[in-house]
């Protein structure tokens, strides 16, 4: 038999204590209940609060599950219905705009493309749900930095690596780049991360006003752009198609 690590067998232990029955818990409560020293379930619980897994009401002194896990547990099931949710918007999308269209999550400090629908020409394409783009010079994940907390937490931290010339990179800069996304309510690319290559996003929020991902158009400059601005029928379709989803998904108006 494979060796477990007590100490993960502990913390989900605590996590299964406080996912049912009260809704709080004192440090007393908690150590009788699995049978552990008070030294042991403090020391645990400190971990699992430092981690946003456990939150400690100021007041009573008592534990609760924490909204980083509350996050965690409902990913899952936002990531798959926001797919099916999203499925004939974006096929809409890509037809309305001969150009490609992406799902992105935010994901391991990077944008997840869990939905791609192909340019409906005869192209050559390849598939890439999966792949992975970064957060700070794509269109999907300057929209996810801007409207997700944890998402600019993460590409704040991140390296912001130059892959091209035009790829904002400093820390001042990039706070401004996602502050005229808030204030317009999209983000774009315009070879920040590809030669040639252009993008724009808007954001997807659920029932609960909150972000979930982002959708994209992506295609060459001369397509997306004129005279180096992005189209504003592209802008339109975008938004449009994110609003719809976010509608399907409870948000409501935005």
């Amino acid at each position: 038999m494979a060796r477990t690590i007590q100490s993960l067998e502990r913390a989900a232990a605590v996590l299964r204590l406080l996912a049912g029955g009260e809704r709080r818990l004192g440090l007393s409560d908690i150590a009788s209940a699995l049978d552990l020293a008070k030294g042991t379930a403090h020391g645990l619980l400190r971990t699992l609060q430092r981690e946003g897994f456990v939150e400690q009401d100021p007041a009573s002194g008592k534990y609760q599950l924490g909204a980083e896990l509350l996050r965690l547990g409902n990913s899952y099931l936002d990531v798959h219905e926001l797919r099916a949710r999203a499925l004939v918007w974006t096929d809409d999308l890509a037809r309305s705009s001969g150009e490609s269209v992406y799902l992105g999550v935010l994901h391991q400090q990077g944008v997840l493309i869990v939905h791609h629908v192909f340019r409906p020409d005869d192209s050559r394409q390849v598939l890439e749900v999966g792949a992975m783009q970064p957060l700070h010079s794509t269109a999907l994940g300057k929209v996810l930095a801007a409207y997700d907390p944890v998402a600019h937490s993460e590409a704040m931290d991140a390296e912001r690596t130059a892959l091209t010339s035009r790829t904002v990179t400093e820390p001042e800069a990039f706070e401004e780049v996602l502050e005229l996304t808030r204030a317009r309510g999209w983000g774009s690319d315009v070879e920040e991360t590809w030669e040639g290559v252009a993008s724009i996003a808007a954001p997807v929020h659920d029932r609960r006003r909150m972000p979930v991902g982002a959708v994209a158009v992506t295609g060459a400059v001369e397509r997306v752009c004129v005279d180096g601005t992005i189209r504003p029928r592209l802008v339109a379709a975008v938004r449009d198609c994110a609003r719809a989803v976010s509608r399907d998904l409870g948000a409501g108006r935005f």
